[in-house]
């Protein structure tokens, strides 16, 4: 008996190691795709498309980094660093493949020196710079034409990016690169919606005199954004994000209409990373 014994804990332990060593098999290497988001607030976190996109609309195998950043234009994003941290990115080995996607022109239209373009000479050259610099690295540029603004005036959207969507499209078009006609998109859908119904893609609810307007087919100059609020005193996270209605930036409900129009456009300009956006 006692032999019979032994010989059942000697097999019992031999079976447990043998599966001890199929556990320690080495597992496939990883083939990841990497997406890297560039340009202004209307793709920035809180108050753009981005976030949404990045979180809800690719694969956990999508290393999805966002480094849209408010105020920037295609002038004052690389003049201050943030092009090198993106190009930097675009670089990192390891990856199936790297996308980059890059939309600019709300800031582009700005009167404050710093970030305002010309048109039809600075802002597509500063784009073609892009398209080369992204392609050196290695990586595949995707460009988007901007999010409209919804202003709209008797009930017609007043589409005040249409020009500027005009020469990404021209960019894209000489340079062979896949574009995603987000201007176009939100256009239409904007149009469609109405500018009543517009008004809850915004970050906050508009006042009762915004709502007023818009539900009578013209949307009022947008208000100033309120100032930063105090620092909060105390221990943990105290970064905070001043939130305000207006007709350019997106809150969760817009920020995920938008995000769902960039996915399926996406899909459909590159078919390299149809297999890891979830619509």
């Amino acid at each position: 008996m006692r032999r019979l014994i032994a010989t059942a804990i000697v097999a019992l332990l031999a079976s447990g190691a043998q599966a001890q060593t199929r556990e320690r098999t080495d597992a496939p290497p990883l083939e990841p795709y990497k997406i890297v988001l560039v340009g202004d607030s209307t793709m920035a976190p809180h108050s753009g498309w981005g976030g949404a996109f990045c979180s809800r609309h690719v694969k956990s195998s999508v290393a999805c980094l966002n480094a849209g950043r408010g105020g920037r234009s295609t002038r004052s994003y690389r003049q201050e660093g943030g092009w090198d941290i993106a190009l930097a990115e675009a670089k990192v080995p390891g990856y199936r493949g790297t996308w980059v996607l890059i939309q600019f022109a709300h800031n582009d239209q700005s009167s404050k020196s710093e970030r305002w373009t010309d048109e039809t000479t600075e802002f597509p050259a500063n784009l073609r710079r892009f398209v080369e610099e992204v392609r050196a690295a290695g990586a595949t540029p995707v460009l988007v034409t901007p999010l409209t603004r919804r202003e709209f005036k008797d009930g017609q959207l007043r589409n005040t990016l249409a020009s500027w969507s005009d020469q990404v499209r021209g960019v894209a078009k000489a340079m062979d690169v896949p574009l995603v006609d987000l201007n176009a998109l939100s256009a239409a859908q904007a149009q469609e919606m109405g500018a009543e119904m517009a008004t809850k893609l915004a970050q906050e609810p508009p006042t009762a005199e915004e709502f007023a307007a818009a539900k009578a087919g013209t949307t009022l100059a947008a208000r100033p954004a309120p100032p930063e609020p105090a620092p909060i005193a105390g221990d943990g996270a105290r970064g905070q994000v001043t939130r305000k209605f207006d007709y350019t930036h997106l809150g969760d409900i817009g920020a995920d209409v938008a995000a769902k129009l960039i996915t399926q456009a996406l899909a459909r300009a590159v078919p390299g990373l149809r297999s890891q956006l979830v619509r």
